[in-house]
């Protein structure tokens, strides 16, 4: 059955757009939730005149999704996985894993949208993944896989550093007191 789409529908196509759907379909889950009219006469036209409208919600997705990928592609995603003494690590990091990094940053991107080199990362190193985010656009990140003991190493070190640079200075008008 052919139809046109009210509204985007998730995994089927966008508002405007003509689809070939199954009848079951259309009937009983596009056209109660009126996410698509059927295609006939009437709605084709009503659809023309619509067309400026749908075409700038559209080009408004294009430039989110080209500013969305500068913003993406300047971030670098650190995850700290537990990890053996030789690197490997004890389980793997999956889209979910950096949809979840990512949704902690602030960005809301779908796993299914995150696409891994091989699938999963099984050991620490550096990485990239390609985003795709709208029509052929798309943004590579790049990915920093960290084991745990490592990473809790560097920021015990970085927290030591201050506290060092502290305990000298207090020390410095000491020292000067006393050799007065």
């Amino acid at each position: 059955m052919k139809v046109i789409l009210n509204q985007d529908v998730k995994h089927l196509g966008e508002e405007g757009d003509v689809k070939n759907v199954a009848s079951g379909y259309a009937r009983n889950y596009l056209f109660p939730r009126n996410f698509a009219l059927p295609y006939n006469d009437v709605t084709v036209a009503y659809f023309e005149s619509r067309k400026a409208e749908i075409e700038a919600k559209k080009e408004q997705k294009r430039k989110d999704s080209a500013s969305l990928k500068d913003k993406l592609q300047s971030e670098v995603l650190t995850i700290v996985m537990p990890a053996g003494t030789n690197g490997k690590l004890y389980g793997a990091v999956t889209n979910l894993t950096v949809a979840e990094a990512l949704q902690k940053q602030g960005y809301d991107i779908e796993r299914k949208r995150i696409e891994i080199n091989g699938s999963t990362i099984k050991s620490v190193g550096k990485y990239s993944a390609v985003v795709r985010l709208y029509e052929t656009t798309s943004a590579e990140i790049t990915i920093i896989v960290k084991a745990q003991e490592q990473a809790e190493k560097e920021a015990a070190e970085a927290a030591a550093a201050p506290a060092a640079a502290a305990t000298a200075e207090a020390e410095k008008p000491a020292e000067e007191a006393k050799a007065e």
